[in-house]
């Protein structure tokens, strides 16, 4: 008897053809069920050749949002939900919630990853989930308009402002009205979190809480860098840009009103589908940096686990094992220009044709600065929902970079000393 969760949840049922008498019942949560949702395909693929029964789980596109769900599942210990699609940051937070996947899979089935990713996902000896896709955040570009206009890729956070108004400003100026400088992920959520620490460490104001679990967050960097986001709101990024999250922001700029946009590697290929405006008309490049710093991204990235609770641990440990299997990666890197977690498929012919900037992006990914989740472990949503509660108010006017970067400091510090 599978528990009942209060919270609802829509459900999708897979089946195929002919159910043999062994088959099992698999509940996967997958994403929003979005343009770049490739799980209840691959899903309904491995139903159909194994024989078993798959239920489609539409989770969030909030990954705070979709954490919440996940503590609320794993928390009244509910067998509702067998496989769950987890953040990179979430393995140490859901752990004992989650089976060692080492239990119930060969060797042969856990190896050929990016080994930082295995090792994020690893705790104790224990294997909690295996890599699907990995991210890191990146600048999109009109390379056309920058053409037009004479302009380079902007280099520093401070030459994109410029341009970017520049550009905003002679493209409104021509009948463009809706034409922004930037968009970005504003809103007050663990995107926000992601866009802030990318701002703040490639000024060189560090990563808020370093490896060693101190507090680093209240230094003059991390001002310059908050307050020069600050003033992109209501210049070349619209008020709106408070509110959005990575589809709002892909939504202007493959509509073609914006110069400039940071967002994942899923991106480039929604935009460069048959019959949208920037088809053919943008580029990818490495993030700004401060005027000292180093250019930074924020590495991310989204992981299948296992349910301590389900009633069909092998059968949900096989299903794991084929979504992050080559065959199924090197598709999802095809089909919707994900980045790949095996090594392999960043050289493979296949994928580069069809996206020929993922080879260029392996040392982005191999180089992506983590968000300090691992050293803050079981406090790490706390962290982040400080972190980015702080920087949406400095966004939205109600405080001062300055002021919220003393709040922030207290609010980090009284965390650590109850302990990281």
């Amino acid at each position: 008897m599978r528990h009942t969760l209060k919270t609802p949840l829509l459900l999708l049922t897979l089946l195929p053809s002919a159910l043999p008498a062994m088959a099992a019942e698999i509940t996967i949560a997958c994403s929003d069920g979005g343009a770049g949702d490739f799980c209840p395909e691959l899903s309904r693929r491995w139903a159909e050749a194994n024989g078993h029964r798959v239920n489609i789980v539409t989770t969030p596109a909030s990954s705070t949002e979709k954490l919440s769900l996940y503590q609320q599942l794993l928390g009244s210990q509910s067998q509702d939900v067998d496989v769950l699609m987890i953040d990179i940051v979430w393995p140490g937070l859901l752990a004992e919630h989650l089976v060692d996947l080492y239990d119930y899979l060969p060797e042969e089935a856990t190896e050929g990853f990016i080994p930082s990713l295995i090792e994020n996902n690893t705790l104790q000896g224990k294997l909690v989930a295996l890599p699907w896709f990995t991210d890191a955040g990146l600048l999109y570009y009109r390379h056309d308009l920058l053409e037009k206009y004479d302009a380079e890729v902007p280099r520093t956070w401070q030459v994109l402002t410029d341009t970017a108004r520049r550009i905003q400003n002679a493209e409104r100026e021509a009948g463009n009205e809706r034409m922004h400088g930037f968009v970005f992920q504003g809103r007050a959520y663990e995107g926000l979190t992601a866009n802030a620490l990318e701002w703040v460490a490639s000024h060189g104001g560090g990563t808020f809480v370093n490896d060693d679990g101190e507090v680093t967050v209240n230094n003059p960097q991390a001002l310059d860098a908050l307050a020069l986001a600050a003033s992109w709101v209501g210049d070349i990024s619209p008020e709106g840009v408070r509110n959005y999250m990575e589809e709002q922001a892909r939504g202007v700029f493959q509509a073609g009103n914006a110069v400039f946009m940071r967002n994942w590697p899923y991106a480039w290929s929604l935009g460069q589908a048959d019959g949208t405006p920037i088809q053919n008309k943008f580029s990818v490049a490495p993030l700004p940096s401060g005027p000292e710093g180093e250019a930074v991204a924020t590495l991310g990235g989204w992981n299948w686990a296992v349910s301590r609770y389900s009633d069909e641990p092998q059968a949900a440990a096989d299903l794991v094992a084929y979504l992050t299997a080559e065959a199924q990666q090197k598709a999802h890197a095809i089909e919707f220009g994900f980045n790949p977690t095996r090594p392999a498929l960043y050289e493979d012919d296949a994928v580069l044709a069809a996206h020929p900037f993922i080879g260029d992006l392996y040392e982005t990914v191999m180089n992506g600065v983590p968000r300090p989740a691992s050293v803050t472990r079981d406090a790490y949503p706390r962290v982040s929902n400080a972190i980015f509660n702080r920087v949406h108010d400095v966004l939205s006017g109600s405080v001062t970079p300055e002021q919220a970067v003393q709040q922030l400091d207290r609010e980090l510090a009284r965390l650590g000393r109850r302990g990281w």
